[in-house]
């Protein structure tokens, strides 16, 4: 646990509360336009493949799981331009840059012609795309977890920060309700011919109102502040210097994080992207591999806010202690439990998303905290996507290739366990961040930063950044 903030009293001035929604709302969009688009990918999977795979390939589903894969190689790409830059011109301008390029790629993807019309470049054309797509989401999540952070009154972290997820899930669901009408409403030739490209083409409106809510922003105040300083001081510090610092002063923060998201992104994209193809590998119908994680996401959303108000009453190392233990002693029965028909796959992944939701809830309250405000953007864009290219995007492909090669139905279930017992290392050391203050130049929860914050509470301000 981390050093008290018992007598402190950090300089921290309450955001206007439509100001606070405002910057709520232009995270949690952003989130949602990037997890609308692979969920539409992820539970159109095997429409993607007919449509734009060679029909006699007998690794069809393998190919197109891997235009899911190759937009994470260039994630941590996305991380080194997008975070350091977030860092020296600002959360704001990057954010709306990031989504709309992954708005204008997804939209791009519906409209690529099938394998019949062009041959090869349909499918080289989506992983061009899906290229696209990785590089700006590898700015996006660290940055929208860093904006919502960065606004979030100290005490509400974990309360206001799980809307950030809770837009997610929106995405996620709102993928999957699309593609389960089409299915519903389109004949299986329909469906392979145009009805898959209909929730991509949706991507475009979605990402106009992100543009739109986040042009209306300012940067965080936190960041204002830094900036004012830097400006008094006469300190301007360049891309370079930023990823310099990272790596010379907070590499320590950058691996815990990644082994961290290590944890949460191989359970997140083995539970809510790959159930689907993994159900229909167990002879569900789409229709009912879709509706497995519908009604199991629609129940995680409602105890999002729940988790996230725990967190900043208890702790955030307490509620992810509780969600890796319980997933890593869950994961297999409930995988069982999938097996058993759709009744029992329903019960299963519901059990394992609640499990899950003590992590996802308060992402953007623990992350952005393991790093000062000068190198916050870029420490949480490169930790979070390189670990998220390693073992987070390839979750699917993995699986897939290892539930093919040995015949083992439970592989999701062992690849969960053991990257939770690696996040329970990761976060032994890991300090408790809970209701600490964001602002000044040192890590936030250590001593140097308490010291930092008394002195500046005391008007006599902060050190320089490194």
């Amino acid at each position: 646990m981390g050093p008290s903030t018992h007598g402190v009293d950090p300089v921290h001035d309450e955001v206007e509360p439509g100001l606070l929604k405002r910057a709520i709302a232009a995270s949690a969009i952003g989130n949602a336009v990037e997890w609308f688009d692979y969920g539409i990918y992820a539970y159109g999977t095997a429409f993607i493949a007919k449509a734009l795979f060679p029909a006699d390939a007998a690794n069809a589903m393998i190919f197109t799981l891997g235009g899911f894969a190759i937009s994470f190689v260039m994630r941590p790409l996305g991380g080194l331009i997008w975070g350091p830059l977030g860092d020296k011109i600002g959360r704001k301008a990057v954010l709306a840059t990031t989504i709309t390029l992954m708005a204008a790629a997804t939209v791009l993807v519906g409209l690529i012609p099938s394998y019949g019309t062009i041959g090869i470049a349909a499918p080289v054309v989506l992983y061009l795309l899906r290229m696209v797509q990785g590089f700006s989401a590898g700015g996006e999540y660290g940055g929208a977890a860093t904006f919502m952070a960065e606004y979030a009154p100290d005490r509400r972290r974990g309360f206001l920060g799980s809307f950030l997820e809770f837009g997610t899930l929106a995405g996620f669901n709102l993928g999957a309700l699309l593609m389960l009408g089409l299915i519903e409403l389109t004949s299986a030739q329909q469906m392979e011919s145009w009805g898959w490209r209909i929730p991509f083409l949706i991507a475009g409106p979605l990402g106009m109102v992100g543009i739109y809510l986040r042009s209306k922003m300012e940067d965080t105040p936190v960041f204002r502040e830094l900036e004012a300083a830097e400006e008094h001081q006469h300190s301007h510090r360049g891309m370079v210097d930023t990823i310099k610092v990272l790596f010379a002063h907070h590499i320590g923060s950058m691996l815990k994080l990644m082994g961290l998201v290590l944890a949460l992104n191989v359970v997140n994209y083995t539970l809510l992207s790959y159930t689907p193809t993994y159900l229909q590998g167990l002879a569900f119908t789409p229709t009912q591999a879709l509706l497995v994680p519908i009604f199991g996401q629609l129940l995680m959303m409602v105890f999002l806010p729940l988790a996230g108000t725990i967190s900043d009453r208890w702790g955030r190392k307490p509620s992810w202690l509780m969600s890796l233990l319980g997933i890593a002693v869950l994961a297999l029965p409930c995988y069982k439990l999938m097996q058993t028909g759709f009744a029992g796959a329903i019960a299963g992944f519901a059990i394992l998303g609640l499990a899950y939701i003590p992590q996802l809830a308060t992402i953007s309250a623990t992350f952005p905290a393991m790093f000062p405000t000068h190198v916050r953007y870029a420490g949480v864009a490169l930790g979070y996507n390189i670990s998220t290219a390693l073992f987070g995007g390839t979750a699917g492909l993995v699986n897939e290739w290892l539930i093919k090669r040995t015949g083992d139905e439970q592989w999701p279930a062992y690849y969960m366990i053991a990257a939770c017992l690696i996040g329970l290392v990761a976060l032994f050391f890991t300090v408790e961040t809970k209701g600490v203050s964001l602002r000044g130049t040192h890590t936030p929860g250590t001593e140097e930063a308490l010291a930092e914050q008394r002195a500046a509470s005391a008007g006599h301000g902060g050190a320089a950044p490194a």
